[in-house]
């Protein structure tokens, strides 16, 4: 079979195609033909070198594919079955620890840039019943991040205010979900062509942030005064301000990126004015990705797909990662 491996240190002209052995599934695992995956910016962290990984690692967290083979002790698959990858297969629910935080695919381990994987059968839940496999895998990660910085770590109402900022993966899901919960919604994006679009998919207040350099406050004014009771945080350190600006009394930031650095000053002061929190998000446990999957169901939601690599064309699809080009989330099929 195919798969695509990282040479150490890393770097996108590291990637090569390989032949490899697919393995038996042994004691409750399952072998899975992966037919889809989808990028986020922590596999490509994980290919340029930014998150090191070991020497030959398959990358590639987000896996969707169809159960081939069933190891001893296995009674929750059967081949056949549809399968949608955990980002944390040890996080089973509540709130996260060290070692749930622990044995990522694509990073601790190998991933899902390959042609078969076999993993514990722990390792996998259904797929959404009324999605194919490149819309399921944009759910792994960007779509479970969405949905626990809207629905666990914090205690949105409809008519609640979001904030979105851009338009990748995550951004346009949270949008999606917030409006599925009856939220209202302001989204930013340096392209009015994109605003237009996540117009469209219900954002009822769009905000160029070139051209308004203090888009904190005009979200704040747009909202009555009020402030909004959450913004999805992708930015980081170079948005914090105007993000706390925009922010209602009691309201949350959910710091899921960092786009824009690792550190930089920040207004605490009027963070603690607000009473506002500032929680970091990375995705969420198998009870959360199982929550998301009911309400994806349930509102037939479907996932915004930018563009669908093939897998030979990974560093490919990383560089059109890279010009931030993209609405929505960018795949690749086996």
């Amino acid at each position: 079979m195919q798969a695509m491996q990282l040479s150490a240190p890393g770097g996108l002209d590291q990637l090569q195609l390989n032949e490899i052995t697919p393995r038996a599934p042994g004691l409750g695992e399952v072998q899975v033909e992966v037919k889809a995956t989808s990028l986020n910016f922590h596999d490509y962290a994980v290919v340029i070198g930014m998150i090191p990984a070991a020497d030959g690692r398959i990358p590639m967290s987000d896996g969707a594919g169809v159960v081939t083979a069933v190891g001893e002790g296995v009674s929750d698959y059967a081949v056949g079955d549809r399968v949608l990858s955990y980002f944390f297969p040890h996080w089973p629910s509540g709130r996260p620890s060290l070692p749930s935080l622990l044995g990522v695919p694509g990073d601790h381990v190998d991933g899902f840039a390959a042609q078969s994987v076999t993993m514990p059968a722990s390792a996998f839940s259904r797929m959404p019943a009324h999605l194919d496999f490149a819309a399921a895998a944009t759910l792994t990660c960007a779509g479970l991040t969405a949905w626990r910085a809207l629905v666990v770590e914090t205690d949105l109402k409809p008519g609640d205010w979001v904030l979105v900022q851009g338009s990748g993966g995550v951004s346009v899901v949270a949008l999606q979900f917030a409006r599925m919960m009856g939220c209202r919604v302001i989204a930013t994006s340096s392209s009015d062509a994109k605003l237009e679009r996540l117009g469209a998919l219900g954002a009822e207040h769009l905000i160029n942030y070139r051209e308004h350099a203090n888009w904190g406050e005009q979200a704040f004014e747009l909202t009555g005064g009020c402030g909004v009771d959450l913004v999805v945080e992708v930015g980081g350190p170079g948005n914090l301000p105007q993000s706390i600006n925009a922010l209602a009394i009691d309201g949350c930031i959910s710091l899921i990126g960092v786009l824009t650095g690792w550190a930089g000053e920040m207004p605490t002061g009027e963070l603690m004015r607000k009473n506002g929190r500032l929680s970091g998000i990375t995705v969420g446990s198998r009870a959360d990705h199982l929550d998301m999957i009911a309400a994806v169901e349930a509102n037939d939601l479907q996932p915004v797909i930018d563009k669908t690599f093939a897998l030979p064309e990974l560093a490919e699809a990383f560089r059109y990662q890279e010009s931030q080009q993209h609405f929505g989330k960018i795949c690749v099929s086996l």
